[in-house]
């Protein structure tokens, strides 16, 4: 089989999915790298796998995987995999994903899945246990910082990851590749309205606690607070948890720096705040 070039209507229909309105009217997106082709594979996301021309024996394993999925693997050009890529220097790889994001109205439903199945998008799920702990990503604008929030959040065991209205797609090709393959492991939900974040987490029996700089409560001394069910709100990079956001919640929590910086990177902090929860909440399932 001939390599597929930059013009193949499959190369070209695959490549649109870089911008959003494409991802929104097709439902699919584009992943890029071992780490997060292999997480649409195994979770059964795939609808097609394109390979570089000459490497399909450094992906063989990727590419036995697909095949025994019933997913087919077309070798494209290095030209054609630079249109699927948004790198410099593309990985050799790159899916093309059915949605696993799901819209605002999952909210309650986001928890930690019983009976092991396929979350992504909401197909298949069987029973939902109450999360315990879930990241908001407010206003998260930077693509980077919104796939490593759900790294950081899948790593440290929260039970869903959501996004305010405003924040960066999920399914943006920099945030599925920062994400490293979480982004199919961890419920993410997107477009929650900021109105409405509070009492949802609430409805969702979920305490609210907002990462800022002039919080009253000290993340090390707030262990006692925080073995209940949280929702950490984490704020946009440049202008913090709105007031109104803040006053909101049950709990504004500061974290001591005790050097020169000025502040942490949200996602430092959301590592913090994250592991904080876990430490005192106990053994994960």
């Amino acid at each position: 089989m001939d390599p597929f070039t930059e013009r193949t209507p499959r190369v070209v229909s695959a490549s649109k999915l870089h911008r959003a309105a494409a991802r929104r009217k097709s439902g699919r997106f584009l992943a890029e790298g071992a780490n997060s082709v292999e997480a649409a594979l195994t979770t059964g996301r795939t609808v097609e796998v394109f390979c570089e021309d000459g490497a399909a024996d450094r992906f063989s394993a990727l590419v036995e995987l697909a095949s025994s999925s019933g997913v087919p693997v077309s070798p494209v050009t290095p030209r054609a995999l630079r249109s699927l890529s948004d790198t410099v220097t593309p990985a050799g790889i790159v899916a093309v994903c059915r949605q696993v994001v799901l819209g605002p109205d999952a909210v309650e439903a986001s928890g930690s899945e019983t009976d092991g199945g396929d979350r992504g998008g909401g197909e298949g799920v069987g029973g939902v246990t109450p999360p315990r702990l879930v990241a908001i990503g407010q206003a998260v604008s930077e693509p980077g910082n919104v796939g490593t929030l759900i790294r950081v959040s899948d790593a440290l065991g929260a039970d869903a990851v959501w996004f305010t209205e405003g924040a960066a797609d999920p399914e943006n090709s920099k945030a599925v590749r920062a994400s490293a393959g979480s982004l199919f492991h961890v419920p993410v939900v997107r477009g929650v309205a900021e109105v409405d974040l509070v009492s949802r987490a609430r409805a969702a029996g979920l305490q609210v606690a907002v990462a800022t700089a002039d919080g009253e409560v000290d993340v090390e001394h707030a262990d006692e607070l925080l073995a209940r069910p949280t929702a950490w709100v984490f704020g946009n990079e440049a202008h913090g948890i709105p007031d109104d956001l803040a006053a909101a919640a049950e709990l504004r929590v500061r974290i001591p720096i005790r050097g020169r910086a000025e502040s942490l990177n949200i996602v430092t902090a959301a590592s913090i705040c994250l592991h904080t929860s876990v430490r005192v909440q106990g053994a994960r399932p």
